[in-house]
């Protein structure tokens, strides 16, 4: 059929690509190339490498041209019937073996874009492309014609009739074109005539036109979620994705976790099935959110009523199970969401990834002391319930109750934990902030920081732990895990004028002086050592959502202090608390930055 343009604007779109190493969810997409001309339309990505490498190194490979179709770029840019590549045509953005002679400013494949594929050879060609599995996006355009495919289910492609038969509006309003094959002509492409005899295999493309029509059909549902949405990182954790029935009947669709294929040579290797956990119905007793684990579960459904309908459309909230991603920080994990129709029309495949974090960084929250241990004494009594004195005349104590009980209200502790990945240190103040060479710092003094960026800078102080002028932290034993425990001692010397409750610098008779005011008295005169034996006991996830999903941003536990009070001649006397903590990551920075 000849090119019929009404007004046509240069602009070609060149898709480049490096062999960078990528991330990425593999799959392989299996295209028939006819003898002569194919359309095709590509689903997966494949620009982590370039074309040359991909087809044209491979000398098995009879494909000697592919034209890639870009829509209309411009408002005043019309194209009212089906284009042939023509060297030079706007519409058009191409490659080719360097034997054909032809220009070239196509580099590489991009997803969810048509091509026309020329082939040399005497019979099909199976074209297997492998790519990074992408998310569905298509374009339409009502003013101009539209070169798009399907995604269809393979090896038994429903044929035309019975994939329009859900889009009455699409099927009365399109024209559909397909290429046969051979040489481009005026009847390549040929119009369809006779719907039921055409299959529409996956990654077919068709030529469309339908005047003033816009079209949402592309399968009997959709599924849209925000670009790179599903490759959550080391750090996301939640997502939604929305579905929609496209079609004039109700529709069940379901949802399937598959794993990826083997990463393809200098690309990240996958270290196994992204654990994918979708948000259910909400508890009303505690408010916490049910969590399916969707590779257990082995899929999940959704009925939706007819398009335009109330209940058409679902938004289903997932994300990445944090709590088992806890080996191998930088670890890559990978999957593919696949999406089924109840009438077996279509498949649609969803990348989505994560990275296993690793506990390093700057944590910030509070234990609520909760529970106080007594020092109750217990004294033997005669028969009339008198005490009874012992030789020295005191009163005979038979025993003391040290057991924790609960106080009329909690008693909160600001708690600062930085953690570089292998040690975790308490801290009783942080500077976070930009430094003169605008890096962001995780800092002990306010001296790091840039004086000009000070205004976006914040300082957190925990006040119940001791005030020193170098910032002293306080190391754990053990490590900041799930699981672990972690223990550290926070002293406080008895002649410390500074964070020592006992001293009252300017009282005379709790100033640890003598009355020359020149020398220090003796520990257990005037005041007395603490020592703050503190514990960390972090649990592990609970079995809700939020819990699952946002475990290495959060962690809790119980919290516990054996405080110490030491006096003259090795006198001691040890008081507990206990309580809860939950501490929340508010910067993944591992170093920890001094003055130097």
């Amino acid at each position: 059929m000849k090119k019929q343009s009404l007004a046509l604007c240069a602009g070609v779109v060149v898709w480049l690509s490096g062999a960078a190493r990528v991330a990425a969810q593999w799959e392989t997409q299996s295209l028939t190339i006819k003898p002569g001309w194919t359309a095709v339309y590509v689903f997966v990505d494949a620009s982590y490498t370039n074309l040359d490498y991909l087809v044209g190194s491979d000398a098995t490979n009879p494909i000697d041209q592919i034209w890639m179709w870009e829509p209309t770029v411009s408002p005043v840019q019309y194209v009212t019937s089906i284009q042939n590549p023509v060297t030079g045509n706007s519409q058009w953005a191409n490659w080719a073996r360097l034997s054909t002679g032809l220009s070239r400013n196509l580099a590489a494949l991009a997803p969810n874009a048509a091509y026309l594929v020329h082939s040399t050879a005497a019979g099909n060609y199976t074209w297997n492309i492998v790519g990074k599995a992408a998310a569905p996006n298509y374009a339409w355009s009502s003013s101009s014609i539209n070169l798009v495919g399907f995604r269809t289910v393979s090896p038994q492609s429903p044929l035309l009739d019975q994939f329009l038969t859900l889009a009455p509006g699409l099927s009365n309003s399109a024209t559909f074109y397909q290429y046969g094959g051979g040489d481009l002509s005026s009847n390549n492409p040929a119009q369809v005539n006779f719907y039921h005899t055409v299959a529409v295999n996956p990654g077919q493309a068709f030529w469309l036109s339908a005047p003033g029509f816009v079209n949402s059909y592309y399968g009997p549902f959709s599924v849209d979620v925000s670009p790179g949405a599903t490759a959550f990182g080391a750090s996301a954790s939640s997502t939604s994705f929305r579905l929609s029935n496209q079609s004039v009947s109700n529709l069940t669709v379901s949802l399937s976790l598959v794993g990826s294929q083997v990463a393809p040579a200098g690309q990240t290797p996958i270290a196994g099935l992204v654990p994918v956990v979708v948000r259910g119905a909400q508890n009303s007793t505690n408010l916490t959110y049910r969590a399916t684990d969707l590779a257990t579960a082995g899929s999940l459904s959704w009925t939706l009523a007819p398009a335009g309908q109330a209940g058409s459309v679902v938004t289903v909230v997932f994300g990445v199970n944090r709590a088992v991603l806890t080996n191998n920080p930088g670890a890559y994990y990978a999957g593919i969401l696949r999406f089924n129709d109840s009438y077996g029309l279509s498949q649609v495949d969803v990348p989505v990834s994560a990275v296993a974090g690793s506990y390093a960084g700057l944590w910030v929250g509070q234990a609520a002391v909760s529970q106080v241990s007594a020092y109750l004494k217990s004294y033997q009594t005669d028969g009339s319930g008198a005490p009874v004195q012992g030789a020295n005349g005191a009163y005979v104590v038979t025993g003391v109750n040290t057991n924790l009980g609960g106080t009329a209200s909690a008693y909160p502790i600001t708690l600062i934990v930085h953690n570089d990945g292998a040690n975790a240190n308490l801290m009783q103040r942080v500077f976070y902030g930009q430094d003169v060479n605008s890096n962001t710092v995780v800092a002990t003094a306010e001296s790091v920081l840039d004086p000009a960026q000070l205004g976006t800078a914040r300082r957190i102080s925990a006040i119940q732990f001791p005030w020193t002028t170098n910032n002293q932290t306080w190391p754990f034993t053990g490590q900041l895990a799930p699981g672990a425990s972690l223990t550290t001692l926070a002293s406080v010397a008895y002649d410390d004028q500074i964070n020592n409750p006992f001293l009252h610098t300017y009282h005379p008779d709790h100033d640890n002086l003598d009355a020359t005011k020149q020398n220090q008295l003796p520990l257990g005169s005037e005041s007395f050592q603490l020592d703050r034996q503190i514990t960390l006991n972090i649990a592990g996830p609970g079995n809700d959502y939020n819990s699952l999903t946002q475990y290495g941003q959060s962690l809790s536990g119980s919290y516990g202090e054996a405080i110490t009070v030491r006096g003259a001649a090795g006198a001691a006397r040890t008081f507990n608390v206990a309580g809860a903590f939950t501490l929340n990551r508010l910067s993944p920075i591992s170093t920890l930055t001094r003055p130097r």
